[in-house]
């Protein structure tokens, strides 16, 4: 087994509480998450994602803006997306963000694409929902072709077309690197074969090992269009703490705060404590002290062989302080441990 594999975080800019219990302004939220992000690069931790929400219990809706941010004040981190919502955005406006971070953090500008599972953004910025497919199919065959880097001659049904049209800033130090967040759809599976770009598999639930059958379609789809596979990496929740006791009392009632906020909006039952259990145990809950994590992180890494593991540290109004103190395991435990199992 390879032990070339990454590890990285991801957060949607969750609104915390302070000490008193009361959510934390918007504004302080993002530069929390500036902080998190330094101490993540002070570990060596490879990767930071920023996920890009419209709504009140996400702060951060401008991913590259706080991503610039965080570029001037780390040295080697990579600085992404998790995900951009392509479908409701301008591919050509996307590039250019992030073509100005990759310049800003001198060529560690990363974007993983997605429809996104929320969908706040389509009434917000003027897009119907029943195009929810046809538009992010068309915007990502754009994208694709921004990358390129060359005059774009395209032409689709939902925009003007683009004739020798070239985009600045181009990306100073090559392609762009571009992949596609997929949360369970063979579709997306096969499109991300298609456009020869990696996968970002989101599993956020259930036993990492159903997503087995999505890497042997990503591969079989390679072969099919001739070309070798790019690479997959994993993106799933978790928490580090020093024992598992004390992860799972710390995590339990903010993780259900979100969980079930989110799952009223979507017809789903309140999340009870045996659920929480078994989604720790055997499903894509990565919570415990640092060497159990390290043992599901590797069992996955090793099931799926991804090239990238990324964590999601936050969840709901869970404090930055424990945040922190979750980040700095992380990196400073959990890592090396999985690179040793992987490498046993």
């Amino acid at each position: 087994m390879t032990t070339s594999v990454e590890f990285g975080l991801d957060t949607f800019g969750d609104v915390t509480n302070d000490a008193a219990g009361t959510p934390l302004p918007h504004a302080q939220v993002i530069r929390n998450v500036v902080d998190e992000a330094v101490l993540a690069d002070q570990l060596g931790i490879d990767f930071i994602g920023l996920g890009e929400h419209h709504r009140a219990d996400f702060a951060i809706s401008s991913p590259e803006t706080v991503l610039a941010a965080i570029a001037a004040c780390t040295q080697n981190i990579r600085l992404g997306s998790a995900v951009t919502v392509l479908s409701s955005d301008d591919p050509i406006r996307v590039f250019q963000r992030f073509a100005t971070v990759d310049a800003v953090s001198n060529g560690r500008a990363e974007v993983i694409l997605g429809r996104g599972s929320f969908t706040e953004s389509f009434p917000l910025f003027g897009f119907d929902l029943r195009q929810y497919n046809e538009l992010f199919e068309e915007k990502l065959d754009l994208f694709t072709e921004l990358l390129k880097q060359q005059p774009v001659t395209w032409q689709g049904k939902l925009r003007p077309p683009l004739k020798s049209q070239s985009v600045y800033p181009p990306a100073e130090h090559g392609r762009l690197k571009t992949w596609i967040g997929v949360g369970g759809s063979p579709e997306s599976v096969v499109r991300a074969a298609h456009y020869d770009l990696p996968l970002m598999l989101a599993i956020i639930g259930g036993d990492p090992k159903r997503f087995a059958p999505y890497v042997d379609l990503h591969q079989r789809a390679y072969q099919q269009f001739g070309r070798e596979p790019k690479p997959i990496g994993v993106h799933s929740p978790g928490y580090v703490a020093e024992t598992d006791a004390q992860a799972r009392e710390e995590l339990w009632p903010d993780y259900k705060v979100m969980r079930d906020r989110i799952g009223k909006e979507r017809g789903w039952p309140p999340m009870g404590r045996d659920e929480f259990v078994a989604e720790a145990e055997h499903g894509s809950l990565y919570v415990g002290a640092p060497e159990t994590v390290a043992r599901k992180i590797a069992s996955t890494v090793k099931t799926l062989g991804a090239a990238r593991f990324q964590l999601k540290y936050s969840a709901g109004p869970l404090p930055h302080e424990k945040l922190m103190k979750s980040i700095e395991l992380y990196g400073s435990k959990v890592v090396p441990m999985v690179r040793d199992m992987l490498a046993a």
